[in-house]
């Protein structure tokens, strides 16, 4: 067994070489964008190097040079080769459970980086995995994801050198998965995939290098809205800056290294609170300890704001129309608040807040509220089994005028991309749609069997 002092100083050694090369590189090219390390793809198997063995386990390669794609390759081709491969190697949740014992194996010191509860991270990275490969052909899109996935990591302690341990690991879980079957080539388009992820992944992090990785909170205030349901108040403890319909990663000290995304229920105020709607989805998740066990003067953390569910520069212009389900109404909320901040005389807003029954309906005190006091609201509620499929969708189209001619928010769990899916083949164009929907669904899963998207409520038909 390996001695912990000498596993961690496996770990120091390997971060020290990690800088050193970055430092050099920088020195002799202070031009050149960073990148990871990582070895060269053509020279996986056959390093030659003068150092002793446990030196070269500890690093998984001692060639470090920037990851490259080798001539006609591009994403198209690598989509195919692992897609071809899946039958050997899946299921996801057996390759993943080989990925972490190898990396554990080799590397024990990296075991604290993670919770406690491994299942939070293998349903993460299984959907991070889908999300890749679906998407190897679209370059941008895989970029954007990645970059935001490294910005997000640094509150973890996840540094470039961890990558590599990660890749080698990888590797060792595909060849055991597919046996004498696994082919070179299809080797070589797992890590290039990996490559591409690791290389936005870093470059987010580096990009993100002045930004706070989290601010710590304490809670102001708790209330019960329903079963299950709570209404969370916090404050930072410093400024904490974000924009109307925007989400932010929670993390409770009860489940440490967890974090799960929940939309800001409030515009911006003066007092500088926050207040979050949470759904409880199950025991022993984020969503379990913020509701059954987080009182008024708990810490918590908060990681910094994301999303593209905002108002822009011209909406004011146009009528709006906001879609929520579940406690994606706390994004809407914050939304309306906005709204009513930067209204122009003459334009309307229409809510459609949608359930498979009225009793999942919550807060309907405050919707009424506004409708008694804001005449530029318009309130409709959708009901019944397809609330979270195509009905919202056929509401607007109904209700809202068709196209609508500003934007249209969509707030709630990863399930309402239906809804998202049966807007787009009515016409309506897609820069007029504006969600969170795909991002924090492969980012940030609650539970295994249960996906939180930013609004914080489960999707109950995925």
């Amino acid at each position: 067994m390996t001695d912990p002092t000498d596993a961690y100083e496996e770990y120091r050694v390997l971060l020290a070489r990690q800088e050193a090369k970055r430092l050099r590189r920088r020195l002799l090219t202070p031009d050149a964008p960073d990148v990871p390390d990582a070895p060269d793809i053509h020279h996986t198997h056959e390093v030659h190097d003068t150092r002793d063995s446990r030196d070269r386990d500890v690093l998984g390669s001692v060639d470090a040079r920037p990851p490259r794609t080798a001539p006609g390759r591009d994403g198209a081709d690598d989509q195919r080769l692992i897609t071809e491969s899946l039958a050997l190697v899946t299921p996801f949740p057996e390759l993943i459970a080989d990925l972490y014992a190898a990396l554990f194996e080799r590397h024990p010191y990296l075991r604290g980086l993670f919770p406690e509860s491994m299942a939070f991270q293998q349903a993460h990275l299984e959907r991070a995995f889908r999300f890749l490969i679906d998407r190897l052909d679209r370059p941008d899109e895989v970029a954007a994801f990645c970059t935001r996935l490294g910005r997000d990591h640094r509150k973890l302690g996840v540094r470039p050198v961890h990558y590599d341990v990660f890749e080698t690991a990888l590797v060792e879980a595909l060849r055991r998965r597919a046996g004498t079957w696994w082919r070179e080539d299809t080797e070589q388009a797992w890590r290039r995939m990996l490559r591409r992820a690791v290389t936005a992944m870093v470059r987010g992090a580096e990009a993100a290098l002045a930004e706070r990785p989290f601010w710590d909170v304490t809670v102001t205030g708790r209330e019960e809205r329903g079963p299950d349901l709570a209404v969370l108040r916090v404050a930072p403890a410093e400024p904490y800056p974000y924009r109307a319909g925007q989400y932010a990663l929670l993390q409770s000290p009860l489940l440490a290294r967890a974090w799960r995304p929940f939309s800001v229920a409030c515009a911006p105020r003066a007092d500088g609170e926050l207040e979050f709607h949470v759904h409880r989805t199950g025991p022993g998740g984020v969503s379990d300890a913020l509701v059954t066990r987080t009182r008024v003067g708990d810490p918590l953390r908060l990681g910094p704001a994301q999303g593209a569910m905002t108002l822009q520069e011209g909406d004011r212009d146009h009528d709006a129309v906001v879609v929520a389900s579940g406690t994606g109404w706390a994004g809407a909320r914050a939304l309306l608040q906005d709204l009513a901040r930067r209204r122009v005389p003459g334009r309307v807003a229409h809510l459609f807040l949608a359930a498979r029954t009225r009793e999942e309906l919550y807060d309907l005190d405050a919707v009424a509220a506004w409708e008694a006091r804001a005449p530029w609201l318009r309130v409709v509620t959708v009901l019944g089994a397809a609330a979270e499929g195509d009905a919202p969708a056929e509401a607007v189209s109904r209700h809202a005028g068709w196209p609508p001619s500003g934007p249209v928010f969509v707030s709630g769990p990863p399930a309402l991309a239906a809804t998202v899916r049966g807007l787009c083949a009515r016409g309506l164009p897609a820069d007029r749609l504006r969600h969170d929907l795909t991002a924090a669904a492969a980012t940030t899963p609650d539970l295994p069997d249960r996906t939180a998207g930013p609004g914080g409520t489960a999707a109950r038909v995925a």
